[in-house]
């Protein structure tokens, strides 16, 4: 169908705070259906692999397809299969302007394979959100 379904918790201020992720394919034949999992979006992640420049050229495309379809909503950059890649060929400066440049909320190196920065990617969104709808 491409895409999955996975929910993140997380105890705030004594406040059970929940994240519903949808992950949707980044490739061309799941176009059409992108807008459908947009609809109540609170929040996005773009995730692009360090393992392939061309998942990084798609990251503008990805990010105007969200904002299209939701509005101004946070969006988080992650950089996936970090475990696959020496530091030194992360690109750090590249993507930090792309990050700056879209306006993202936060840039994380993650693997999704070891796990590494998923976690502090989560509490980012989590927090962010919390703050912004705490008083709704």
């Amino acid at each position: 169908m491409g895409a999955q379904f996975s929910k993140y918790d997380e105890d705030i201020d004594g406040n059970n705070c929940k994240l519903f992720f949808w992950d949707i394919a980044g490739q061309r034949e799941f176009d059409f259906m992108r807008p459908t999992f947009y609809k109540g979006s609170k929040a996005a992640i773009i995730v692009f692999s360090h393992t392939s420049p061309e998942s990084f050229e798609h990251i503008s495309e990805w990010n105007e397809d969200i904002k299209t379809h939701t509005g101004d909503l946070p969006i988080v950059l992650l950089g996936n299969k970090t475990d696959l890649v020496d530091e030194k060929d992360l690109q750090d400066e590249k993507v930090q302007q792309i990050v700056k440049e879209l306006g993202f909320l936060a840039y994380f190196k993650t693997s999704a394979k070891t796990g590494n920065g998923v976690y502090t990617a989560f509490q980012a969104i989590i927090q962010n959100l919390y703050e912004k709808y705490k008083e709704a």
